[in-house]
């Protein structure tokens, strides 16, 4: 089946934030008065929130949504993961039922939890239809001996997650944290890492769902033998996520360009948002500016996608969990660097008279 989906269009549909406004932030930040890099990461997210928006002063991020697309793999049946195969419907439960780590942060730091099923191994009436809808299919292949996807199948998935994105957009969400629910899925993400960044099993391969010595070895053998299957397709980003993905990967892929498209800023929340953000950054290279590294987890492959994408993790946290538990805590430094950035004082401080220690205000808000 020929693809219908023109990734080449995302390279012109994707633009870069607005410089312009980036530097008025900057530069409002020279007019407060305040040290040079006096408010260190601050600065620079209130920087990225003003080319992101288009505006300085920002607005104020007040209709975050925490997005977590869930999708089991049939690369679990190996025993990569802790988790046993059925977790990740039980998980799914837990958050529609507000019971999930994410939905206690969610509703301190006022944020909406959406969930979409895209291949959860579970019956289809087993969670309401909203979630439901855009699923592809239940479960997946083992990548290791074949494919995860039909490239039909991938290409409904990359459309869904494009979907979800413009969903997003249109009901007024001013900034994504992205996650994901699924048992199998940092094996699938290190497989994905480990081909686009030209890296060995070993080196991409981490703990995941906490297993021991014995699991990781089998873990490894599993991404060294899914990387032998990726290699070939490397060069056409769908047949790579329908060979060695995952429809919610596909998902994930689709959305995050898509997101880009819309001028809709994104956290990423671990290794699996972020080998799907390296699969994107392939399609449209400026994709990238879109989005910050919400946090670091200790997985290997999460360390080499960021490198990859040039982004810096905003804390660490030690957050394993996933479901975008992790990125949700950075939700309130992002949005405390709006309030301070549209809140402090400025004055007009003449060039000559702004603090001359510390890195540039221009600098520090690129």
């Amino acid at each position: 089946m020929d693809s219908t989906v023109d990734l080449d269009a995302f390279s012109s549909r994707v633009e870069r934030p607005d410089d312009t406004a980036r530097q008025e932030a900057g530069e409002r930040w020279a007019a407060t008065g305040l040290p040079r890099g006096g408010l260190g990461q601050l600065q620079e997210l209130s920087g990225w929130l003003a080319g992101v928006q288009g505006r300085c002063p920002v607005r104020p991020v007040e209709q975050p949504a925490v997005v977590l697309f869930a999708g089991d793999h049939g690369i679990a049946r190996l025993g990569v993961s802790a988790l046993p195969q059925d977790a990740t419907a039980r998980r799914v439960r837990a958050v529609l039922d507000g019971a999930a780590p994410v939905n206690v942060l969610a509703r301190r730091f006022g944020a909406r939890v959406r969930v979409v099923d895209m291949a959860v191994d579970a019956d289809e009436d087993a969670f309401p239809a909203e979630v439901v809808r855009h699923r592809v299919r239940r479960g997946s292949g083992r990548i290791d001996v074949e494919d995860a996807l039909t490239a039909a199948e991938a290409e409904q998935a990359f459309r869904a997650g494009m979907a979800v994105a413009d969903e997003e957009a249109d009901s007024g969400t001013d900034l994504v944290v992205l996650g994901d629910l699924g048992v199998g899925s940092t094996t699938v993400a290190a497989v994905l890492v480990g081909a686009l960044c030209g890296t060995d099993a070993a080196a991409v391969t981490g703990r995941g769902s906490g297993i021991d010595d014995r699991v990781w070895m089998v873990k490894c053998a599993a991404v060294r033998d899914s990387l032998r299957r990726a290699r070939p397709v490397l060069g056409d980003q769908l047949a790579l996520l329908a060979a060695t993905g995952g429809a919610d990967f596909a998902a994930v892929t689709g959305f995050l360009l898509q997101s880009a498209v819309r001028r809709t800023p994104v956290l990423l929340d671990g290794v699996v948002s972020a080998a799907c953000a390296l699969v994107a950054q392939r399609v449209a290279f400026r994709a990238p500016e879109w989005w910050r590294a919400g946090q670091a987890t200790g997985e290997p492959a999460l360390a080499k996608a960021y490198d990859r994408l040039t982004l810096e993790p905003l804390q660490d946290q030690g957050i394993t969990v996933g479901e975008g538990t992790g990125a949700l805590m950075a939700l309130p430094l992002v949005q405390a660097a709006a309030a301070a950035l549209a809140e402090l004082p400025v004055a007009d401080v003449p060039a000559a008279d702004r603090p001359a220690d510390g890195p540039g205000w221009a600098e520090s808000a690129t």
